[in-house]
């Protein structure tokens, strides 16, 4: 398997600096703090330092032990056995044990849950005795231990008697405002958009690599009021860095600047299954973005390498995919992108009886991605030259989740990182139809009978080159349906005091474990 390049700096080696209290600050708030309730790098990466999964990631993105010691395959393909870690106790000193893994699936695959789609090739789970679990799959399914790496346990008697047996999207209970997991650290405060403070849990069953007393998240969306807070050393590093600052921070005398690449794509998404428009001047109208024509023009429209200069500064890389080239199961026959053709996009246009263009809504985000906002207003720019009229509207990403799952858009901005780095996660999230835990991130409604029906293949495909054989087929549909415009793949940059010691990890997840403050 290939991985994206990680900048990160090493765990320092020989005695232990003093312990200290560690700041620091990110564009967005974790929207919850319940670990099945939001399927999102901010949500996911932060509970991560509280909440553990039977499996985790290591630095290199490798798949480790974590509340399970070892796992092995069930008969001919039927699921995976797991042999759960003796002595783990929660937060709130319960004992963590087989019960508790059957109840995180039951909660975690229940259809409150916005981890689901984690679950579709399971068919049960079963107690074998109190520190073995079998995890059955409906087909053999050998990613699957890859696939779990974020899926975390939670301790069966606290969410019983605090009524969050199942998650809340909407209205939030107990487990929004409260955490009580296995992990290196405890959430010892909570005040969404303002702080959250951690603690070190002292009865982690692992060896504490950090020397943190406390650490302190801070909330702060203006990106030039983050690198003012790192400068002054009110906190102790930001993500992410302003790509306009990135050169001149770095150059600054005690701060360091820390570049890497996401396994991020960008991308537009439209809605397939909507019949009219509904924002713009031509809101109420048969809507154009069914017809793949209008679909393939607006690809043709846009720039990518202008976006990517101009905004980017050429910290990022074009993207074709829904995956990176970096990821297992890329698809090199589809490696080439679309490029901007104006008069291809005019002609296409024309051909789909929109010659004059039309007025529609695009919905982006205003503090999710790096530069979310600056390269929506330049792709309405871009859109204009071939007669296409987007109305942009921008928000907080707290507002702009819910807005996506009432379908109220046209045009929508999306960033996607598989959290299995294998090209079949983008597929059963962004790709498959709606129905039960598949497609749960598919706003669109996109919807192609030979998906459905290579999906399952895909996961339960053990020859390698069969398996490529099967993605390459559904990467070609995805381009030729112009499911999504794949943009770029979005870069790292994050900056910190010179004291500081951390791992950046492609998947943009900030791990306190391995943070020293020297």
């Amino acid at each position: 398997m290939r991985f994206l390049t990680m900048t990160l700096t090493a765990l320092a080696l020989g005695a232990p600096a003093a312990a200290e209290t560690f700041r620091w600050a990110g564009q967005t708030d974790p929207q919850t703090l319940d670990p099945h309730a939001v399927s999102s790098t901010p949500v996911l990466g932060f509970l991560n330092n509280a909440y553990e999964g039977l499996v985790r990631r290591g630095q290199d993105m490798t798949i480790e032990p974590a509340l399970a010691t070892g796992w092995e395959p069930i008969g001919d393909g039927e699921g995976w056995r797991f042999t759960l870690r003796e002595g783990v106790t929660f937060h709130d000193g319960a004992t963590f044990d087989a019960d508790d893994v059957i109840f995180s699936y039951e909660r975690a695959s229940s259809e409150q849950s916005d981890v689901s789609s984690w679950f579709a090739p399971v068919s049960r789970v079963e107690k074998v005795d109190q520190y073995t679990v079998d995890i059955f799959t409906s087909a053999p399914n050998p990613i699957f231990p890859d696939s779990i790496a974020n899926w975390m346990m939670m301790d069966s008697g606290w969410a019983e008697e605090n009524d969050t047996a199942r998650p809340d999207k909407e209205q939030g209970n107990h487990a929004t405002l409260n955490a009580n997991g296995t992990g290196a650290f405890r959430v010892t405060g909570r005040e969404p958009g303002l702080e959250t403070t951690l603690a070190p849990f002292d009865d982690w069953w692992g060896e504490a690599e950090h020397n943190i007393t406390e650490a302190i998240f801070t909330p702060i969306q203006n990106p030039a009021t983050a690198v003012a807070a790192l400068i002054s050393g009110d906190v102790d590093m930001i993500n992410p860095v302003p790509i306009q600052d990135a050169e001149r921070l770095d150059a600054r005398e005690g701060v360091k600047v820390i570049k890497g690449i996401e396994a991020r794509v960008i991308m537009l998404g439209v809605g397939h299954d909507h019949s009219q428009l509904k924002f713009g001047a031509d809101a109420g109208e048969p809507n154009p973005f069914q017809d793949v024509r209008v679909r393939r023009a607006v690809a043709q429209a846009i720039s990518v390498p202008a976006i990517l200069q101009t905004i980017m500064r050429g910290n990022a890389e074009p993207a074709s995919q829904l995956v990176s080239p970096a990821m297992r199961g890329f698809s090199e026959p589809n490696a080439e992108g679309v490029t901007q053709d104006i008069e291809s996009a005019r002609a296409l246009l024309d051909e789909a009886n929109y010659g004059d263009g039309f007025s529609f809504g695009l919905k982006c985000p205003n503090d999710r991605y790096l530069n979310d906002e600056a390269v929506c207003q330049a792709i309405v720019s871009m859109l204009a030259q071939v007669g296409l009229e987007a109305e942009l509207e921008t928000m907080p990403v707290r507002n702009y989740w819910p807005e996506l799952r009432e379908d109220a858009f046209d045009m929508f901005l999306l960033g996607w990182s598989p959290g299995t780095f294998d090209a079949e996660h983008p597929i059963r999230f962004l790709v498959a139809t709606p129905e039960g835990n598949l497609g749960t991130w598919n706003f669109g409604g996109f919807s192609n009978d030979r998906i459905d029906e290579i999906l399952p293949m895909i996961q339960s495909e053990i020859d390698d080159t069969r398996r490529q054989e099967l993605l390459d087929e559904a990467a070609a549909i995805i381009q030729d349906e112009v499911a999504y415009v794949p943009l770029y793949v979005q870069p790292l940059v994050w900056g910190a005091r010179e004291s500081i010691e951390l791992v950046q990890r492609p998947d943009d997840f900030f791990i306190l474990r391995w943070v020293r403050v020297n």
